[in-house]
């Protein structure tokens, strides 16, 4: 109770508060108009009668009156549409919460009207957060398309009979495919009212067939951490202008995944790029074919660490890394095929440091790895392969090498691996201390003088590092 006299207090203070400043801003643009004119025009003033005194009065309690009424209409509507907005606002939510699916449909496109509806970034946000919201809710794939709404079963638990009864969201599959097709629709260049510049938090979602193509994602934040993408998943030409694009630790899985011609990060230096912000993909799961072909990667970093591709085909063709920091740390490369063909590597710092590159063919073919220092670029300091293993079939045919150093030491060579054509441009390529030496292929190994300089140790090739003897 004493919470809502004080609140009624703080707004009647609030709205007086108003009145006053508009009165006093009114007083003093007319005293200012008033000097100016007496000052540019000579005007000189005279000794006011009663009447003109009387005429004075009034018309600053015209102005006074005129100022309070357009401050309280003002006021008022601005409480008109809070209350408009909470009351669609609400039913739109009452309409999501409901057990028949018909009306968690209808109020999909009810909270989609409300945003449009009140353009306010802070009341758009909050319809887009319950949206994405619902998305978060515990879903069962295999229940989606279940037309029940309860279902019981019955089981022996240490002798005793115990039934259970579990309650579902009528096809509920449909209400999410909904959901993500009207924020689709809403982000695309195409949209009536655009909500691309809004946050979406996608963050545990399980999200079957999911089509954002040609979507743009311009908000601080974009999310879609611990998601679980089931059935085929298309990102193509998809845009994340944002400054945080976040995958961390999602799940493709049941299907493909599709990021043909996408465009991660921006061109422009923010001064949030130092707060850890980029694309991640750490730590994601893609247990299906996957393509990330043409893709741009922009940007202070661009990270897959630790992420496992387990798909039987994997394919980064002629996609364009250029953010500041780009890392395959520790990721896993398996499946039948990945291919990097035709890729370029501008970062300044390139590493796949860790990386197990186990898949049953691997290329890097015709691939740039590394850039040189130019007029308005630091080039690539720095192309780290150390500890990496790489076992299986891997080309490096027509693959340029480039920058200040690659550094291949510590590496478990193990399987057939070519960098037979490789055109080592680097200033310096190094094979120290590897791991194991089976079967790596050198256009220089019948004659080790045609060896290129930069290329080391010295002698070749080189020795592996003998494991320590056994200790009694």
């Amino acid at each position: 109770m004493r919470w809502g006299r004080l609140g009624d207090r703080l707004h009647r203070a609030a709205l007086l508060l108003a009145v006053v400043a508009v009165v006093l801003c009114g007083l003093a643009i007319a005293g200012l108009t008033w000097w100016l004119l007496w000052w540019t025009l000579g005007a000189k003033a005279e000794t006011p009668n009663q009447l003109d005194l009387t005429k004075i009065a009034l018309s600053v309690a015209a102005g006074v009156g005129g100022a309070v009424a357009l401050v309280v209409a003002y006021r008022r509507q601005r409480d008109l549409e809070r209350g408009r907005f909470a009351e669609l606002f609400g039913a739109a939510a009452e309409q999501l919460g409901d057990a028949d699916v018909a009306v968690r449909i209808a109020g999909v496109y009810a909270m989609a009207g409300v945003a449009d509806e009140f353009a306010a970034p802070g009341r758009r946000q909050q319809c887009i957060d319950v949206l994405c919201g619902y998305l978060r809710l515990p879903f069962d794939i295999d229940e989606g398309t279940n037309h029940l709404v309860s279902r019981a079963e019955s089981r022996e638990e240490a002798g005793v009979r115990v039934e259970r009864v579990y309650q579902f969201r009528q096809n509920d599959s449909e209400v999410r495919r909904t959901i993500v097709k009207v924020i689709v629709n809403h982000v695309r260049r195409s949209a009536e009212v655009s909500w691309s510049d809004r946050e979406f938090a996608f963050n545990r979602a399980v999200l079957e067939r999911a089509d954002f193509r040609y979507a743009v994602f311009a908000g601080k934040h974009t999310s879609f951490a611990q998601a679980i993408f089931t059935g085929r998943t298309t990102f193509e030409r998809t845009t994340f202008s944002g400054p945080h694009a976040s995958f961390r630790e999602a799940r493709f899985q049941d299907g493909s995944a599709v990021f043909d011609h996408a465009e991660f990060g921006s061109t422009r230096v923010e001064k949030y790029e130092v707060a850890g912000f980029g694309t991640t993909f750490n730590d994601v799961t893609f247990d299906c074919p996957t393509s990330f072909e043409h893709v741009t990667f922009r940007g202070p970093r661009t990270t897959f660490q630790g992420a496992r591709f387990l798909g039987a085909r994997t394919s980064f063709q002629e996609a364009k890394f250029r953010a500041e920091l780009t890392s395959f740390e520790r990721s896993v490369l398996d499946g039948e095929r990945i291919t990097f063909a035709g890729s370029e590597f501008a970062s300044t710092r390139i590493t796949f440091t860790g990386t197990q590159f186990y898949a049953a063919t691997i290329d890097f073919d015709d691939a740039q790895l590394g850039a040189p220092s130019r007029l308005r670029t630091r080039g690539t300091r720095e192309t780290d392969f150390r500890h990496a293993e790489f076992h299986g079939a891997l080309s490096f045919a027509r693959t340029t090498l480039g920058g200040r150093t690659v550094d291949f030491s510590e590496g478990d060579f193990f399987g057939d691996i070519s960098f037979r054509t490789t055109r080592f441009a680097a200033n310096e390529v190094r094979f120290d201390d590897p791991a194991a030496w089976v079967g790596a292929h050198f256009d220089w190994d019948d004659n080790p003088i045609r060896k290129p300089a930069c290329v080391k140790p010295n002698p070749w090739p080189p020795a592996p590092v003998q494991p320590p003897a056994p200790t009694r």
